[in-house]
């Protein structure tokens, strides 16, 4: 079981003087922390507002189990050579371990068809081209498509953080051959490569992994995703809360900390200058400057007064963006182990139909429709050491989306004391949840042993995310034509993050890269790669 990292707010206040105040410790704020302290010896103070540090990378327990709540698996990490496992290396001192998962780390299920994503760029062409003959050009015109889109990412990401006068002239260029692809939705790419409507469903079968269906995503998250997991995936040796465990030792050699139950009420001004925070207890805390990992909507609609949102023009553009999809997520606590339950690492991606859009659509109208997708996962299958650290038990995680809407009457109330009513709505879907879990992995039926389910208003009260998203800023392609810079309007204050960079774990990372590259005023993650 790993050790809890990160220090009570109340029960160890900060002392001293801090070089940079961090909002959040979501993967976005602890890497831009730990960057800042190893490459700039900067004394940063992190503070975050929930009970345990990770943000999205936490882990939470309830008797004798443990899940994850956002990391199921990462790509490109198993190959030490790939940048990023490079960043996780540099910012946990090589102390976070890898297992790999199966080399089919998706299955899909559409109705009645299952198909298999396979690790290898070269095996998943090949397979897709098995399981269609017929579209072999469509799919490498696609997995062109995807390099290309990936190609032109690079300069895209580096105008956030090269200085505001110069982006102003090279910027436009430096963005456009992305938003060539970013501007498009992921429907209208895939529909100028085939007409084959099932295979439009499978390529976009991992949609969970940024929360919208192919009409309303942007091309470039699409592509993203696609390529973070070409060649397999990966999870953390001892779950993922030691993603948290190994950064922060990094952080607090440089003198910095981690407070947790520490959460922040505003942003301290002076004149148009970000001096510090204002925390819910009233304290003032001062530092040169403030990166916040709160996500754009909260930074800007939350933690600024009004009058800063009007005269930068910022709130208002991220006003323009929806939020990101809420979820719901059943934890299931299982008294065997995996290797007795004949559990895999390999993820079950379940769908009604091949119409994703119209499946997320009805649902979203009337909450006793079909799921519109199911995630299982078993993150005791993925990681090594859980047995050793739970012997005799193994835990799954079913996942969908759910609107926020549906569960805002009891906005008001406080968690585990939300009434009858709100447990038995949570009830319904627990249940749904769990007849999709035995149908497609029978031999746990009768095995469950403990079960919760999550609802977005979990995801509100721990985040502080107002409509219990989880990936941040909607991935629609406004959401891309939209300059979000490392360094905002406001001097001395920067972003880090999903919102930043891109949705999901690896996206804060490499957001948080781009935030201390802005501070330093220098390109600390070439240093990184290099």
């Amino acid at each position: 079981m790993p050790e809890q990292v990160g220090l009570s707010y109340k029960q160890c206040p900060p002392t001293g003087e801090f070089d940079v105040i961090v909002i959040g410790s979501g993967m976005g704020g602890l890497a831009a922390a730990a960057i800042l302290a190893k490459h700039g010896g900067k004394r940063v103070l992190v503070l975050e507002r929930h009970y345990t540090p990770g943000g999205f990378t936490h882990v939470f327990r309830r008797a004798d189990y443990e899940w994850d709540v956002g990391l199921h698996y990462i790509g490109q990490v198993q190959d030490p050579r790939s940048d990023t496992r490079r960043v996780f290396d540099n910012i946990t001192e090589g102390k976070l371990a890898w297992a790999p998962m199966p080399e089919v780390y998706d299955r899909i299920i559409i109705g009645e068809r299952t198909y298999d994503f396979v690790a290898g760029a070269d095996r998943f062409r090949d397979t897709l081209q098995g399981y269609f003959p017929q579209e072999n050009r469509a799919i490498e015109r696609y997995l062109r498509t995807v390099r290309a889109c990936l190609r032109g990412s690079s300069l895209y990401f580096a105008e956030k953080v090269i200085p505001a006068p110069v982006a102003s002239i090279v910027g436009p260029l430096m963005r456009a051959r992305f938003l060539r692809y970013a501007r498009k939705t992921t429907l209208d790419v895939l529909q100028g490569l085939t007409r084959d409507r099932e295979l439009i469903a499978l390529l976009t079968s991992q949609y969970g992994d940024y929360g919208l269906p192919p009409s309303q995503s942007s091309f470039a998250m699409h592509a993203a995703v696609v390529a973070h997991y070409l060649d397999g995936a990966s999870y953390p040796v001892g779950g993922a809360g030691q993603i948290a465990a190994t950064v922060v030792p990094v952080i607090e050699a440089a003198g910095g900390a981690v407070l947790v139950s520490a959460e922040v009420q505003e942003i301290l001004l002076e004149g148009d200058q970000a001096v510090g925070v204002r925390m819910a207890d009233g304290r003032e805390l001062r530092a040169p400057f403030v990166i916040s990992d709160a996500g754009a909507a909260n930074t800007f609609c939350r933690l600024l007064p009004k009058e800063v949102r009007g005269r930068t023009g910022i709130g208002e553009r991220i006003s323009r963006v929806s939020p990101s999809v809420a979820h719901l997520c059943l934890y299931v606590g299982l008294k065997h182990t995996a290797e007795e339950l004949g559990l895999t690492g390999t993820n079950l991606w379940i769908y009604p139909e091949a119409d994703h859009d119209g499946n997320f659509g009805r649902y979203f109208q009337d909450p006793e429709a079909p799921f519109p997708f199911v995630f299982i996962s078993f993150p005791s299958a993925k990681d090594p050491s859980f047995q050793t650290r739970y012997p005799g038990r193994a835990t799954g995680e079913l996942i969908t989306v759910a609107p926020y809407e549906w569960f805002a009457s009891w906005a008001d109330t406080r968690w585990k004391h939300r009434g009858t009513d709100y447990e038995e709505f949570k009830a319904q879907f627990a249940e749904r949840l769990l007849e999709q879990l035995y149908i497609h992995v029978p031999q746990v039926r009768g095995k469950v042993d403990y079960h919760e389910l999550s609802t977005p208003l979990s995801t509100e009260h721990f985040s502080g995310h107002p409509h219990g998203e989880i990936y941040g800023l909607a991935p629609t392609p406004e959401r891309f034509r939209m300059r979000l810079r490392a360094e905002t309007p406001v001097r001395g204050l920067f972003l880090t993050g999903q919102d930043l960079c891109m949705g999901g774990v690896t996206g804060a990372l490499f957001g948080g890269a781009l935030a201390a590259s802005a501070v330093l005023r220098r390109n600390v993650l070439r240093e990184i790669l290099r």
